[in-house]
């Protein structure tokens, strides 16, 4: 797409993404009767069009395709008249595979002549990886853990003088009591572990209960998180008996660090003396850790080092005109940079896989996209859910009225590189360049999958808004919009509104939002999510989520 938002006349009010496209994206509320240049025509509007929603450019009939991106999108189940809303009372979702935009081996790569040789100052593992945090971990092998994992979150809060909720707790008593029992201010602690980002501390719900493959794809996932460049170590809380084995996951662990390179401490609460013995235990483990872990300074690190973990959350009608393919540039950049990209979400990549096989490096792996996308599929089905269903009911108000038609814009998180890998939910990343990742479309599910194959920096865009973290990491918010940014302001860290008014192009606003990311995996700037303490972590349980 063009590199600013604009109408064929110039004018901020509406605009027609690709030149096959037979919708119009409305960049205002456009009432009825509004005239529309589009490609040296005129066309009236027969009734009000909200902004982010489409309108048709053609008389559509039942059965035809309604196309937007240059693909499919969906096909009208009624007659649409030229002028009309694309509505869900018109239009159902649908694919078609057309001949492919992009071609394999065509690739032209940015300029990022402005970025050649820049770094940024990460945490250097000893197996070469690099970490843009450093943090220790505190992991349960199972939900019966949770409550001890609680215990400690709040020890060590506590002990270290970091609670993140103090100054909610503080609004509470006075809400409650009233101004007079409220505690006074108290000083900041000087910070005990300076080059330690924090202790992070997981919760879930599986590790038992479930089949053979839920157990095995969990230890994978928090062997991910364990082997993470931004993690130094782990303490490890087991009860014993469920089916998820400390064997099992330190079998993962080992997988991912042959050379035992990271501190992984592994408790088991069923061969403790007590309960009090093992939460004094697992602190010492904590405290050790963290001793050990603000050894490590930060360092120049090339930014071949960083991998973009990219997702979408909230998405509305303008997430693929304005944040998301300007994550796509910023993808696009730090792989001419010999860094890496991960595009997760296969629901939302339906309707436009045509387009990233194209871009695969070889068959292998276009063979491979193929497969995981099918096997998904098949999946969904046998629980009653299909790929079509996916669209919110936030999606659907702001304009995202198909599958295919948030696919075609989610995908754009993908920049235009190649794809040169393609891994199954839980398999670490290895090959720099662009990665597809399978994962649902869940915003948690799918961050809580990046993160655990290894992507040391995600990028998140959302047009309605969410508060999204992570608990390993940094997770940086994009609006598509300038009036979330300013209504969500605690929570967005970058702005993309200013494409939608034509103010900024994407290439420029691309060169921004790369340094914006080289200062985060620096520690110069901190995102919104790690300043609220929003670390979510949910796994996957497979053929359940879209």
């Amino acid at each position: 797409m063009s590199e600013t938002i604009a109408s064929d006349s110039g004018q901020l009010d509406s605009l027609r993404v690709h030149a096959a496209d037979n919708v119009r994206v409305a960049l205002k509320d456009l009432p009825a009767r509004t005239r529309v240049e589009d490609g040296g025509r005129e066309l009236q509007l027969l009734e009000p069009i909200r902004h982010k929603h489409k309108f048709s450019l053609d008389d559509l009939a039942p059965g035809d395709a309604v196309i937007m991106y240059g693909v499919t999108v969906g096909r009208a189940t009624r007659p649409i008249p030229a002028g009309t809303a694309i509505t869900v009372d018109n239009t159902e979702h649908s694919t078609a595979t057309t001949m492919p935009q992009a071609k394999r081996g065509e690739w032209r790569a940015p300029d990022v002549s402005t970025f050649a040789g820049t770094t940024f100052d990460g945490y250097h593992r000893p197996d070469g990886k690099v970490g843009t945090a450093n943090v220790w971990l505190v992991v349960p092998l199972v939900f019966c853990e949770n409550r001890n994992i609680e215990v400690l979150r709040q020890c060590v809060a506590d002990a270290l003088g970091e609670d993140p909720f103090r100054d909610y707790k503080r609004m509470a008593r006075t809400l409650l009591h009233g101004d007079s029992t409220t505690e006074p201010d108290t000083p900041a602690r000087e910070r005990l572990f300076p080059n330690v980002d924090g202790v992070r501390f997981l919760t879930h719900t599986l590790g038992c209960g479930g089949t053979d493959d839920d157990a095995r794809a969990l230890c994978q996932l928090l062997a991910g998180y364990i082997c993470h460049p931004n993690v130094a170590g782990a303490t490890v809380l087991s009860l014993g008996c469920q089916k998820a084995q400390i064997e099992m996951l330190k079998a993962a662990v080992t997988e991912r660090d042959p050379r035992g390179l990271r501190p992984v401490h592994y408790l088991e609460q069923q061969t403790s003396t007590s309960e009090e013995a093992l939460i004094r235990e697992a602190l010492m483990t904590i405290f050790d850790g963290l001793a050990e872990a603000n050894r490590v300074e930060r360092a120049p690190a090339p930014l071949a080092a960083l991998s973009l973990g990219v997702e979408c959350g909230g998405s509305d009608g303008f997430s693929g005109l304005s944040a998301n393919p300007l994550v796509g540039a910023v993808v696009d950049r730090l792989v001419a940079l010999g860094g890496s990209g991960i595009l997760s979400e296969f629901p939302e990549l339906c309707g436009v896989e045509h387009e990233l096989i194209a871009r695969c490096r070889d068959d292998a792996v276009a063979e491979r996209f193929q497969a995981l996308m099918e096997a998904y599929q098949q999946h969904a089905a046998r629980v009653g859910a299909d790929f079509s269903m996916n669209p919110s009911p936030g999606n659907v108000r702001d304009g995202l009225i198909t599958d295919a038609m948030k696919s075609a814009g989610a995908a754009k998180k993908g920049g235009d590189s190649p794809v040169v890998d393609v891994l199954d939910y839980t398999e670490p990343q290895t090959r720099a360049g662009l990665n597809l990742l399978c994962t649902p479309g869940n915003d948690v599910e799918s961050t809580t999958a990046l993160a655990g194959s290894g992507a040391n920096l995600i990028l998140f865009t959302t047009g309605l808004g969410t508060p999204t973290g992570n608990p390993v990491t940094p997770v940086l918010k994009i609006s598509s919009n300038s009036e979330l940014a300013s209504r969500m302001g605690d929570v967005i860290d970058f702005d993309a509104g200013p494409i939608i008014r034509g103010e900024a192009s994407i290439a420029e606003l691309a060169d921004e939002l790369l340094q914006r990311c080289i200062d985060t995996a620096s520690g110069r700037y901190r995102p919104h999510a790690v300043r609220l303490a929003q670390y979510d972590f949910i796994p996957w349980k497979r053929g359940v989520s879209l």
